[in-house]
């Protein structure tokens, strides 16, 4: 293997910068550097098409280009699941460009899950086909919710390759096909880019908007050939299949070249001098590690990307840096800067092109830079804290190396199970396959209002109703009054208007507002279950990187009033849980235990929150006077009888902390095994459940009717509990601490916790599996 000379120093750089003590590298690994495989252009690329490209520099594309290319040509739906910057957007611009060049009404949309990248492959093709006399009435064109009323009609008039979004599909365009006739009559392709950020409830809710989007072309005559775009992703074909319901085929071998990479796991130490909830150690946090990081490695004249976790992390971290380089090397302060959705277009691009030239050394950005806006070659990419998916960590990974020339990737853990799990079981993020995307289109919750709102573009057959296996539904809404049945399929009910009444990016309920209070400036939204725990009366509420205080919630009039203010401290609602399971769907007998797969209907209640200084330390708890509220989804269950507890050594009063603690770190090891967020679970554990009669543990989709997580971890439940027993193990506190067995959304203040009793619950569990 080619040694990464480059990338090691950098990393020696790195370590020297974090002074004496314990060492923070767990893991340093050395990934080769892969040549180019070219092929040639295929026969059917027009010569015009073909100058484009070559005019751009693309000599000859890559194998896996032409590849998926032939297949779209070909008639057949393809997903390209490839590295960061292997080109795929060539891969949907040949054939794409190809038929708009040789049939004057043909038509292609393409769909992005941000506004930032759909505006970045928008300007690459208009830059592609400037000039070119045969793409003259192409006019591609941007329709989204910025566009203005003049642009959106020559988007539906004119322009013959629109850019847009899912949401913009939905509300837009589907409700008023007509209008949309002449784009959908000639409609040859579809382009779905980034494909994997479509998981759980918004990528539920995106597969059954892209189906109903092929069903209205279909009306139209039109058969469209899907080209999707992915990061790699576990059986990309089947995900992608199940995105728009029809076979897909998948190109997975990547044939761009990379140069080798240093890859390093970092995880900081503990702070002696802090203590968090319940006198918990807390760890150095990820944002200032990354901040020293990079403030070395710009001194290094290394081009450094951060990653960090939210908008406000960008800009802190970018603040950090500048102000350690302000001491050390002044002249490079101004080289570094922050980067994140919600600044002007002209400012992004001007910050990706001094990114780009190397006038900025560093910039900290959200996942912003994650997605395909044209920016590799760097020296060194920082991840500061897991950032949900291992395809995530490497699309962010693939923004280093130059070509020829090594680079340095650094993982610093945050404070936080899963993160203190793959910084010490390396093998869990590097030797892996990444995850399988999950999402369900069958959830009733979610198929419902998509029925309503297909039977108002066309009408329903009993063929389409008898495919999806979705009568009972139908007979629901026509009892409901919202379908009528007549002899050409089910019609909405007059006066219905269903499309407003879906929020595909996973809400649910009616929606707050969330203003300041003094000017009457919107700021945002959020839907009334999760306002009581993020807008409450006195919560800390972020947005653009500025920080607001709640005022008051009013959920009858559905407003949060907030004012500005960057409070030293940070809030976190508790609440009160209890379960109840509806119905069995699965189960496992393993001796003395239980195994389930469960309909429950689970009933929170936020009773108060905490304020926490910003080093972890609790300032104090604040009570809340709010509403009950239930949700009606799917969890994973598993009850241990209580000899089996007894016979372990764990004497009943231990029993609510030990399965206290199982319960937090599963929750936490879950996204693991599952493409999900912690923040998208919940989970409830108790030593006497009333439906089970024995000591149990809970976790469940945070969504009605169930995202799939929970499933997802009872099938794979040997995997997941085996990491999170080595989790808790491993973890080098005493007692238990945000990196093992405390989580910072528990209802009940991280009390009671026993994190050697988690182990030995964990084992009983594992014992039954066979583990």
């Amino acid at each position: 293997m080619q040694h990464n000379t480059f990338g090691q120093e950098l990393l020696v750089r790195v370590q020297a910068g974090a002074g004496a003590g314990t060492p923070a590298t767990t893991h340093v690994s050395e990934i080769a550097p892969r040549r180019a495989e070219f092929a040639d252009w295929p026969a059917w690329t027009p010569p015009e098409v073909r100058r484009s490209f070559t005019d751009a520099g693309v000599e000859r594309p890559w194998h896996h280009q032409v590849a998926a290319a032939d297949h779209a040509h070909s008639g057949r739906h393809v997903v390209v699941c490839t590295g960061t910057a292997s080109g795929k957007s060539l891969a949907y611009q040949l054939p794409i460009l190809s038929a708009l060049a040789t049939d004057a009404r043909a038509t292609a949309l393409y769909l992005s899950p941000t506004k930032a990248l759909g505006t970045d492959q928008l300007r690459a093709v208009q830059a592609a086909i400037a000039g070119r006399a045969a793409f003259d009435t192409v006019s591609p064109t941007m329709y989204d919710g910025d566009t203005s009323r003049e642009m959106r009609r020559w988007a539906r008039t004119d322009s013959r390759w629109v850019f847009t979004n899912p949401d913009m599909v939905h509300m837009g365009l589907l409700p008023s096909h007509a209008r949309w006739s002449r784009l959908l009559r000639g409609l040859r392709y579809i382009v779905v880019d980034e494909c994997h950020h479509y998981r759980g409830v918004f990528g539920s809710h995106t597969a059954l908007v892209l189906r109903r989007l092929l069903r209205v072309a279909a009306r139209y005559g039109a058969r469209p050939v899907v080209i999707a775009a992915s990061a790699t992703t576990a059986n990309p074909a089947a995900a992608a299949s199940r995105l728009i319901g029809e076979p897909c085929e998948a190109v997975t071998q990547d044939c761009s070249p990379h140069g080798s990479r240093t890859v390093a796991l970092w995880e900081p130490p503990l702070l002696p001098e802090v203590t968090g909830e319940n006198g918990a150690p807390v760890r150095r946090s990820a944002g200032a590690e990354a901040a020293r990081m990079m403030a070395d490695l710009v001194v290094e004249g290394a081009r450094t990307l951060a990653f960090v976790r939210s908008r406000h992390a960008a800009e802190t971290t970018a603040l950090r840096c500048r102000a350690m380089l302000a001491e050390a090397a002044p002249e490079l302060a101004g080289r570094v800067a922050s980067y994140r959705a919600g600044y002007l277009a002209d400012d992004r691009r001007a910050l990706e092109r001094a990114l780009a030239d190397g006038r900025l050394l560093g910039v900290a950005t959200t996942n912003a830079l994650e997605l395909g806006i044209d920016i590799a070659g760097l020296d060194a990419v920082i991840v500061a804290g897991f950032p949900g998916t291992v395809a995530s960590f490497w699309q962010q990974a693939g923004r280093s190396g130059r070509r020829g020339q090594g680079s340095l990737v650094l993982l610093v853990a945050r404070d936080d199970p899963l993160d203190t799990y793959l910084v010490h079981h390396p093998e869990a993020l590097l030797g892996r396959t990444v995850e399988a995307t999950i999402t369900d289109p069958t959830n009733p919750y979610v198929l419902a209002p998509h029925l309503l709102c297909a039977a108002a573009e066309l009408p329903l057959t009993t063929a389409e109703v008898e495919r999806m296996a979705a009568w009972p539904l139908v007979e629901q809404l026509v009892e409901d009054g919202l379908l009528r049945a007549r002899p050409a399929g089910f019609f909405v009910a007059p006066g219905v208007e269903p499309h407003g009444d879906v929020s595909i990016r996973g809400g649910s309920g009616a929606q707050v507002l969330i203003v300041v209070g003094e000017t009457g400036q919107l700021l945002g939204t959020v839907d009334a279950v999760r306002a009581m725990s993020t807008v409450h009366d006195g919560a800390v509420y972020l947005h653009r990187g500025e920080s607001y205080v709640v005022d008051a919630l009013d959920l009858d009039e559905g407003i949060a009033a907030v004012h500005p203010e960057e409070p030293e401290w940070t809030t976190s609602a508790r609440d009160t849980t209890e379960v109840t399971v509806t119905s069995v769907l699965r189960e496992r007998d393993l001796g003395p235990v239980q195994l389930q797969f469960v309909d429950v209907e689970v009933t929170e209640q936020v009773v108060g929150y905490l304020r926490t200084l910003r080093t972890g330390e609790v300032l104090d708890a604040v009570e809340l006077d709010l509403p009950a509220v239930t949700l009606e989804t799917r969890a994973v269950l598993y009850t241990i009888t209580e000899s089996a507890l007894l016979r372990a050594g764990l004497d009943t009063e231990r029993w609510p902390g030990a399965l206290h603690a199982a319960e937090h770190a599963a929750i936490g090891l879950l996204p693991l095994v599952a493409s999900c967020d912690r923040w998208d679970i919940g989970g409830l554990s108790t030593a006497l459940h009333a439906d089970t009669g024995l000591p149990s543990v809970f976790v469940y989709d945070g969504y009605s009717g169930g995202a799939g997580f929970a499933e997802r971890g009872y099938e794979m439940m040997r995997e997941w509990l085996t990491a999170t027993r080595s989790a808790i193990a491993s973890c080098e506190c005493e007692h238990g601490c945000p990196s093992c067995v405390q989580s910072p959304k528990c209802g009940n203040g991280n009390d009671p916790l026993d994190k050697a009793g988690a182990v030995m619950v964990l084992d009983i569990v594992l014992g039954g599996l066979g583990a």
